[in-house]
């Protein structure tokens, strides 16, 4: 039985993180990941393969989205990227029809760090004041000045491109030189700005290279990221903070290898290390450690914590105040309008950028102005129509052919990303008597909005309306309504941070409150999902953990 200072659940955006942070400053490191191995660059087997060599020529085979890919493909799953996603018939969970989750995972190493849409934004100083302001959820036990330096510290590694814009519910970073935008965004962002005050179209700030950091190059402008990137230019574990690990030479690798559970010492209140099950062999082994970071995913996370219960924890490690797996969050995405673009048809872009761009809070800041509760954001892209148009539209033969030759017209749109309200009936919980294909309980997902976010979303998509109107093009509605929970695969909480142990399940610092060895810093551990894109505040809080666990094991704390 081998015993490691530090021990990583997980390898995704959290886990590479933890990893890198643990192994620099001294610690030998075990990173355990559920799926294959999966190497920069040599296993990203659809990189370069263009749609005509493609059996279904990009769109996906019919099939897979009516059988294993059915929920995957709300993940933005292409035919490029579809063996990046589980198939749902294999690795299964259970959700009420009336919730109707859709759980987008990726089991790899670098699991969603692969697929993520690159979106960092930093959380304004409101999104971690409202909780205790109107009483919903557990009060933010931290501020924004808490992470302010973690923010900074993980932009300058990452690389963000993106503009400085003084917005205050969207807090400017560092940034490399912005994308910026094309023709019909910078068309919008004028006419927006002309006819409002109280808000601005910016270009999106995404962690796409538009300058070389070491061996990872400049973006190549080709919006195919899910594929993998050999040019390192967005960032991923494998770009990113597991050649940074791997480098210190302290880092263990475990692939193919699933935490079961944290076995803990009640005498102690510390946990000694996780039983890990090899999911090809069915074996299964302890690893010893005197510190744990869990950053399998939000609902991994809770599901791992859930299933170690002992008799010192019946309800599951962490879960003293009986709010583990409660208080579960998703961004509530929809409102998807776009808009024809007169008058610029004779413009064109080179290459195919992927930032898009958005629109900051704007409502209830400073005094509520609406019927519901904090507020939302907007995000959204244009383009020239495609290709892929003549697979819906009018024609045939030669003459359609040539047509599609040529660019199609400008449009450009917006979707409303809507802060949910936290509320403990959104729970992940284990089915004891139901298994999933390793032999352990089944995770069930029960989230739902309630009429906080269907109103925010209705007041969004009026906005959005009358901000495309502006244009003078045609108005499409592509996905007018919200989409189910999960969508946004921004899902959080279940092992909410909080000052009180009575009524939080970590502590200001990640750690259980009732295991302070144990160190919960993906999603989980959120209090609150702001309006916009989590990832980068994920970063800042396992980089700050990090460096606090490696001081407490070098004081010989843990």
């Amino acid at each position: 039985m081998t015993t490691y200072d530090a021990i990583v659940c997980g390898s995704g955006i959290t886990g590479g993180w933890a990893a890198k942070e643990l192994t620099e400053r001294g610690l030998q490191v075990l990173m355990v990941e559920r799926g294959p191995n999966l190497e920069h660059q040599k296993d990203y087997k659809t990189e370069f393969t263009p749609p005509w060599q493609m059996p279904y020529r990009g769109f996906n085979n019919p099939a897979d989205l009516a059988g294993p890919k059915r929920i995957q493909q709300h993940g933005r799953m292409t035919e490029w990227a579809k063996d990046m996603f589980v198939d749902d018939d294999v690795d299964t969970y259970e959700t009420p029809e009336e919730s109707s989750f859709r759980w987008i995972r990726g089991y790899h190493l670098g699991g969603r760090s692969l697929m993520w849409g690159r979106h960092s934004y930093r959380m304004a100083p409101l999104h971690f004041q409202e909780n205790a302001k109107d009483g919903h959820g557990v009060p933010w036990p931290i501020g924004y000045d808490d992470l302010k330096p973690w923010y900074e510290y993980v932009e300058r590694f990452i690389g963000i491109n993106g503009t400085t814009d003084g917005i205050a519910t969207l807090p400017d970073g560092i940034y490399q030189p912005s994308m910026g935008f094309n023709t019909a965004e910078q068309k919008l962002a004028e006419a927006v700005g002309a006819h409002y005050q109280d808000r601005k179209v910016i270009p999106g700030r995404t962690a796409n290279l538009t300058e070389s950091i070491g061996d990872r190059a400049a973006c190549q402008n080709r919006e195919q990221c899910m594929r993998g990137c050999s040019f390192g230019a967005y960032f991923s574990t494998q770009s990113s903070t597991l050649p940074a690990a791997r480098a210190t030479g302290r880092l263990t690798l475990m692939t193919d290898a699933l935490v079961d559970s944290i076995e803990y010492d009640a005498a102690t209140k510390r946990a000694t290390g996780v039983r890990i099950l090899n999911t090809r062999t069915g074996t299964t082994e302890v690893a010893r450690a005197k510190v744990v970071f869990v950053c399998a995913g939000s609902i991994n996370s809770v599901s791992i914590l859930l299933r170690s219960a002992s008799a010192a924890a019946p309800g599951g490690l962490g879960n003293s105040s009986g709010l583990l797996g409660k208080y579960i969050m998703d961004h509530c995405f929809g409102g998807l309008y776009l808009t024809t673009v007169p008058g610029i048809d004779e413009w064109m872009y080179a290459g195919r950028k992927p930032n898009g761009v958005v629109v900051p809070r704007w409502v209830n800041v400073g005094e509520q102005q609406t019927d519901f509760l904090r507020g939302y954001s907007l995000q959204g892209g244009s383009g020239r129509d495609d290709f892929k148009r003549g697979g819906h539209g009018p024609g045939i033969g030669v003459e359609l052919k040539q047509r599609l030759r040529q660019p199609g017209g400008w449009v450009v749109g917006f979707g409303v990303s809507v802060e949910h309200l936290p509320r403990v009936t959104n729970t992940v919980s284990l089915n004891a008597t139901a298994k999933d294909r390793h032999g352990l309980p089944l995770t069930r997902i029960d989230v739902r909005w309630s009429d906080n976010e269907l109103k925010a979303a209705q007041h969004g998509r009026e906005q959005i309306q009358q901000m495309l109107g502006l244009l003078g093009g045609h108005l499409i509605p592509a996905n007018p309504t919200v989409s189910p929970p999960g969508t946004s695969i921004h899902e959080m909480g279940g092992a909410c941070m909080g000052a009180d142990p009575r009524g939080s399940v970590t502590n200001a610092r990640n750690q259980l409150h009732d295991a302070p060895n144990v160190f919960v810093t993906d999603g989980a551990a959120m209090c609150s999902t702001g309006d916009k894109n989590p990832s980068l505040t994920y970063m800042a809080m396992t980089a700050r953990a990090a460096a606090y666990a490696a001081e407490q094991v070098k004081h010989a704390v843990f």
